[in-house]
């Protein structure tokens, strides 16, 4: 099996100023989502499997932290203008990543799973969960991350409309077992299929002919504002202090750092 990871991250962000090349909880953020992918490489692959990883982006610091990192080869895929944009889907960075490496490393891949650098706390089973679900369903076109929603749209979300607040969908559901189950995406793994890249529309590309896998709740969908980045911290120092799959994650990345 031939397995494209990519990290994919902008120099600019409106949110949290220069995020992706940020230290997180004292490391590089980058380097969370690129410990996932060593440990996957080296619990979980085969002689016959072939795993490549590509860093799209426009931002130098980035790009020198990752080349910081040797036990994991990153292939440079300097961001093109028209990609740049914060408003561009990254459905589009995406397929750009899989024409271009597969151009540069003269290979066809099964796969392509992007990990979302704001979004590092993921275990490296989350990853083989998500490849694993992937390969087993061929005609979906992603399988992505989620975890349980906090809130239902039938129970306990409203919205305004006309001068007053009611339920974002009517119902008369009175409690919150009573209601649909629904589910928050984290924002933080998506296995593609390389042909639904090519081939569906990326402004649409989630409505339809997904699945997903479930992840351990974090309480933060990803760092989007300063407030996300100082509290996920705080998260994450309990979780690397107290669950063996963030505690294997953080002894990779706190090996990369002492060299």
């Amino acid at each position: 099996m031939n397995i494209l990871f990519t990290l994919c991250g902008r120099a600019g962000s409106k949110g949290v100023k220069g995020k992706n090349a940020r230290d997180f909880c004292g490391i590089p953020l980058v380097w969370y989502s690129m410990a996932a992918i060593k440990l996957y490489k080296d619990n979980y692959t085969t002689a016959n499997d072939c795993v490549k990883v590509v860093l799209n982006t426009d931002s130098q610091a980035l790009i020198q932290l990752c080349r910081q990192v040797e036990e994991l080869p990153v292939t440079i895929l300097e961001r093109k203008e028209n990609l740049a944009g914060d408003k561009v889907p990254k459905v589009s960075v995406i397929l750009d990543c899989l024409h271009r490496a597969s151009q540069t490393l003269k290979m066809d891949f099964d796969v392509v799973v992007d990990l979302d650098i704001t979004s590092p706390l993921r275990t490296v089973q989350d990853v083989k969960n998500a490849i694993e679900r992937k390969m087993a369903r061929p005609e979906v076109d992603v399988v992505y991350s989620v975890t349980h929603s906090r809130r239902n749209p039938y129970f306990n979300m409203v919205k305004e409309e006309s001068g007053f607040f009611c339920k974002a969908i009517a119902s008369s559901y009175t409690t919150r077992q009573e209601a649909p189950v629904f589910y928050d995406m984290n924002a933080s793994i998506y296995a593609y299929s390389p042909k639904a890249l090519r081939d569906k529309a990326h402004s649409t590309f989630f409505n339809s002919n997904c699945d997903a896998i479930t992840m351990f709740d974090t309480g933060i969908l990803d760092i989007d504002s300063e407030e996300d980045y100082e509290l996920m911290q705080v998260i994450a120092t309990h979780l690397f202090e107290n669950k063996a799959g963030f505690q294997e994650l953080k002894c990779c990345v706190s090996k990369w750092a002492a060299l």
